[in-house]
This record gives C-alpha cells, structure tokens and sequence, in this order.
C-alpha cells in the first residue's frame, strides 16, 4: 500500500455550513450509483457494491471498497486478476481540495475488498472520497462523504448518531438505512449487529412471507458462501447510500455468523452436517472483517474504543468471541460465576476504560440486552410467540438465556463496579431483540425503584427482523398491548417497550443529556416506505434514570 498526504488546503467551511448545503444537495453530491462504474461492469473493473468509511479517530477515517476486476469475479468466486486500486481523499465534493491519495492491490485472497485507513487528517471534519480502478482511463468509484471525529480533548457541544440493528434481507427493504442517509446531521451510524443473516432461503422468514431472496440461496457455511451474502447485501441501494453518507461503527451479533453463537458452537450449526464450527467461524470472521469498513482489535474481534472529544467514549462490545454456551436444563445455571459473556480479558477492558474516562457519557454498543427481564407475568398465548421470538427456553424458564439475564455474574460484576466506583452517565446502547426498550438498568431489579439505577439502556428495533406482530402474522398493535403491559407490570425499570415496529434510532449527546429519538417505517415490504418519529427518550446528567421527552431533538 503506498500513500500520501498533502499539504493543508484552504479551511473547509463549517460543518453547520456543510449541513445547511447539504440539506438540498445531499442527492447530487452522492451519486451512490455512479454512472462511471455501473458502465463499466460488463466489460472491466466496475465498482458495484459501493463505498464505505467507518471507525472515525480525530485524524483518521478507514475506507473501504470492493472492485470488481471482471464480470466473472463475483464475491466469493475467487477469480479476477490482482487489480490496483487508488483511493482520494478532499475537503470539497469536487475534489479540488485533495488531502490525501494512495493506492493499494485489491487480490482475490481478501475477495478483491479493499481498506484503506487515512490519517493525517483534521479533526471533526466533513470529507469527500472515491475510488479508481484500471489502466488508462480508470474507472471511477461513487463518491463518499464522511467525518473524523473531534479532537480527544476538545469541548465538544453535541454528537449525533444514529442507530440500527437487525437487517434481515428476505424480511424487507432497508428503507431505515436510507432515512438515515437523508440526514445531514449525523457524525456517524452505529449497527449494533445482524448486518447479515445466514439461513437458507424461506426459513427466516418462511418462504410464503419471503420479500426478496438473497443469495446463495442455501445456509451459508464456507468462507465463500459469507463473501457471496455480504456481497449480495452490499448490492442494496439504500445500504450503499447509507455507506456512502456517513461513517458506520458496527459490531457483530450472532447471525454474522450463526444463530446463538458462543465461543465453541451456535445453536444453528450441527457439526455432524455441517463440519467444522472453527472453520465455519474463522470463514465468517475473515468475510466480515473483508466486507466490513471496521478496525480489528486484538484477536481479531470486534471490542474497541473511541473517543469523541470530552463529550463521550464509545466503548463496543464483543459478546459472542469469548461467551459461555447459553445455559439450558442441565447446562448450567445462569448464575454459574464459572459461565461467561464477555471473557475475562473484555470485562476487565471494559471496567477499566470506564472507570478512567474522563468523558461526560459512557456509551456502551452491546448486542444483546444487559437490562434484567422477566417475562413469566405474561399469558401463555403470549409467552409461547415471545419465547419462540426471543429464543427463551422451551422448559418454562422465563428468562432470555442469550442476553446478560443468561450470565448474571458477569452482569453483577459490572453494575457493582459502576456503583461502587461511583461511576456516572452511563448509557447502554443496544439492538438484537427486534425490538425499541427504554430501561433503567437497577442495580436489584427485584426492589426496584426502591432501590437504585446503576446506568440506563436504549434498545432499538429492527431493520426489518420479525417481531411480536410479524411472529403471529396479526396486525401491529393487536397483542402487543397486552404484552408490553404486562412486561412493564413485572418489570418496573422498563420504561417503554414497542414489540412491533420496524425502524432505527438518532441517539442526540449533549453535557446536559443523552436522548434517544425513536423512529419507525411504515412498511417494511416496500421500497419506499415513509419514516415517522414515534417516542423520546432521555437520560439527564447525573441521574441514571430515563424519562419521556414529548418531542425528537430538532
């Protein structure tokens, strides 16, 4: 890889300045379907999956992309000629303000995806990127828009994210994802996991509810079969715009790789017919890393820190690498201290890095839900869709084993250590669940609210990933009343629950609070659904508790 970085251009324009434009230029200035690559797909180096940029540093952004050399060179088909690929960074969407340029050698061993992590740049800055590719005339790349993060120590008013998780593909179109890129507002796109899916076509959902097949159509086991479904999801058009518009910090959940994942298996591998689970693993570990615009950290897994000026430190988690199987009659109790989510070394990490952050907020992207739940309150007609959706156990265990309520020693030990360091603000971010919560995280949920709150938790729903409406095949509203009553009823610190909607967060920091804006789509089976906001939530400084706010931030 070689690169170079420019001499300082003339200073960009605010960033308010950049969203003021924007707002009416956001279509021009990103052509995510760039003529020039789509051209040339039949007969050269194309660029058909897009571009991305992801993991923002004060003087850094990592950029991705993946050429296609020939039209025989799909994902995970291992053809296509090792291919140079140079990449441009400017401060102006016309490129005459170049910052830095490089070039690297997309090869078939990393499925022809390429990464280049940028630095020298300045900190909490709009920029501009693409990609070219071939001898002579290259070819060009859509363009990208993104933003470095602030400066460690600076004072920083307000961030803005926003937040998905659960993209299932046969389940719908990703119009959540294109609402988000419409704003002009977000520093960057936080997806808390299930960026993919790895069954077989017409078993999540069944085949009869199946809105658009993916490929390859079979259960994806070999590193090829994860490339070809990453690739198939990064043809997308509303992904590809997201990517395209803002930087996107992701962890991974279990169906990157297989359902229920933990460190030795997954519920949904059988190795006596589907061989290896380290193989598998490994395959689908390399596939997202390739496909993925993330950093790896130690042990190739996905737990990191980042900084965004002394307003707040993202600290993301890895809850599948290191976990204890989930606990099952006879496997264990899921108060076993022996039993694990986050491994050892991750929670050590992460008690220290919060107890020595010096930010106003703690946020904390986790996959599975940390806040304690009972769901025994619930009637039968209601707990059998709930356990078959969230995956209780069958044996009348009213507990979500997969989630923290399944390892509550290493739970205990974090929420003690947030209390008795006297450790504050902070918020746990959260998908997996298919579902919007708004909760106190107690420190004696059995007492609570007599007893105190040791951090609060924002939970967002899916993309398009069943839930309670989608599970029964009824109409949204028709059951879940009576079912988010009942949770709330034995659950005193869950504030808010929606079981049924489709959609995304926009999670808006300032020193004073931390609010959560939750909005949903109006159909997941169609193209062009419509946004609209449905609650608020906020955490105020220093109280660990949520509250309604009647209004989205604007």
């Amino acid at each position: 890889m070689t690169s170079r970085h420019l001499p300082p251009q003339p200073a960009a324009p605010s960033r308010r300045t950049v969203v003021k434009a924007a707002a009416t230029a956001a279509a021009v200035a990103l052509p995510v379907l760039g003529s020039a690559g789509a051209a040339r797909a039949a007969d050269g180096p194309a660029f058909l999956h897009g571009v991305a940029s992801g993991d923002p540093l004060p003087d850094g952004i990592l950029l991705w992309t993946r050429v296609t050399p020939t039209p025989d060179a799909a994902p995970g088909s291992g053809r296509g000629a090792d291919t140079t690929v140079s990449w441009e960074v400017a401060e102006d969407k016309g490129f005459s303000r170049i910052v830095s340029r490089g070039s690297t050698v997309a090869r078939a061993a990393s499925d022809h995806t390429v990464k280049a992590d940028i630095r020298g740049l300045r900190p909490a800055t709009t920029y501009w990127f693409r990609f070219s590719a071939g001898d002579g005339s290259a070819v060009l790349s859509p363009t990208g828009r993104t933003r470095t993060a602030p400066a460690a120590g600076a004072t920083v008013g307000g961030l803005r994210f926003g937040v998905v998780s659960c993209a299932n593909w046969e389940a719908g179109f990703f119009s959540p994802y294109r609402h988000l890129a419409a704003r002009t507002d977000l520093d960057a796109v936080l997806h808390l996991g299930d960026y993919i899916y790895e069954y077989a076509s017409g078993v999540y959902p069944a085949a009869k509810y199946v809105v658009r097949p993916h490929e390859p159509r079979h259960e994806i086991l070999t590193l090829a079969d994860y490339r070809t479904r990453h690739g198939h999801y990064k043809t997308d058009a509303d992904l590809q715009t997201l990517h395209a518009t803002h930087p996107v910090i992701a962890i991974w959940d279990n169906h990157e790789i297989a359902n229920d994942t933990w460190s030795g298996g997954a519920e949904n591998h059988t190795p006596d017919t589907e061989g290896s689970w380290a193989d598998r693993a490994a395959g689908a570990r390399q596939a997202y890393f390739e496909w993925m615009p993330v950093r790896p950290a130690t042990e190739g897994t996905v737990y990191r820190r980042l900084r965004f000026g002394d307003l707040a430190d993202l600290h993301l988690l890895d809850l599948r690498t290191f976990r204890s199987q989930q606990s099952t009659v006879g496997n264990g109790s899921v108060d076993d201290p022996a039993r694990t989510i986050t491994g050892r070394a991750q929670l050590d990490w992460l008690k220290a890095g919060l107890a020595g952050s010096d930010a106003a907020w703690k946020l904390v992207g986790t996959s599975v839900m940390i806040s304690p739940v009972a769901f025994g309150a619930l009637p039968a007609h209601l707990l059998e869709p709930l356990a078959e959706l969230l995956g209780l156990p069958k044996e009348g265990l009213a507990v979500n084993v997969d989630q923290w309520d399944g390892y509550t020693s290493d739970r205990k030990e974090l929420i003690t250590h947030l209390r008795d360091r006297s450790i504050t603000n902070t918020v746990f971010l959260t998908g997996d669940i298919h579902m919007a919560w708004a909760n106190d995280v107690p420190v004696k949920a059995a007492t609570y609210p007599l007893s105190a709150s040791a951090a609060t938790e924002f939970v967002v729903t899916s993309v398009t990933s069943d839930n309670l409406d989608d599970t029964l095949h009824v109409a949204p509203g028709t059951l879940s009343a009576v079912a988010s009553t009942a949770v709330k009823a034995a659950n005193r610190h869950v504030k808010w629950v929606d079981m049924d909607s489709h959609g995304y967060g926009v999670l808006d920091v300032t020193a004073e609070r931390s609010q959560m804006d939750y909005y949903v789509v109006s159909d997941r089976s169609k193209r062009d659904a419509t946004s609209s906001w449905a609650r608020s939530y906020r955490t105020l400084s220093g109280t660990q508790k949520v509250e309604r706010v009647n209004q989205p931030v604007r």
